[in-house]
């Protein structure tokens, strides 16, 4: 499994305005990478954040850079692709990827990265974070992406 060995962060995402940006794909296992987010959040003591939804993680770059301009401090991308017979799979994770580190390093604010890309919908579900699933990555996405915050003198 990928999240072997994976860290537990001890944060605080108080006081932070953080915006989750989520994909509308596969809402069972995107609903489970935000509630997995959810929960790392109000565990950390932020439980007033945003939620945008976009369509798909094509679209996670600019939701991201939207949520910014808006006042982000910190924001957390989570969706799903899974390979299919096509090079779509390429495509999109490699858009959605570049343009998420795009805008992470462009502005400067903090982005977590929960965009699983799988080969299968079982993959995907072992990492949702939902009951019986293996890792929670949208709580991971949440641990990294403050924790960076974190390390800005200014935050």
């Amino acid at each position: 499994m990928s999240g072997a060995g994976a860290p537990k962060l001890q944060i605080d995402a108080s006081g932070l305005a953080v915006t989750i940006v989520v994909t509308s794909w596969h809402t069972e296992i995107t609903e489970g990478l935000l509630a997995g987010a959810e929960r790392a959040l109000k565990a950390a003591g932020n439980d007033v954040y945003s939620i945008m939804r976009v369509p798909g993680a094509f679209e996670l770059p600019l939701g991201a850079q939207y949520a910014i301009e808006d006042g982000a401090e910190v924001v957390i991308a989570l969706g799903v692709v899974i390979r299919g017979g096509t090079p779509h799979f390429e495509y999109v994770c490699n858009a959605a990827t570049d343009g998420l580190t795009r805008v992470q390093l462009d502005s400067g604010v903090p982005i977590g990265f929960g965009l699983l890309t799988v080969d299968t919908e079982k993959q995907a579900l072992d990492r949702a974070g939902l009951e019986g699933s293996l890792e929670d990555k949208g709580a991971e996405a949440v641990e990294a992406a403050v924790q960076m915050a974190r390390l800005k003198p200014w935050n």
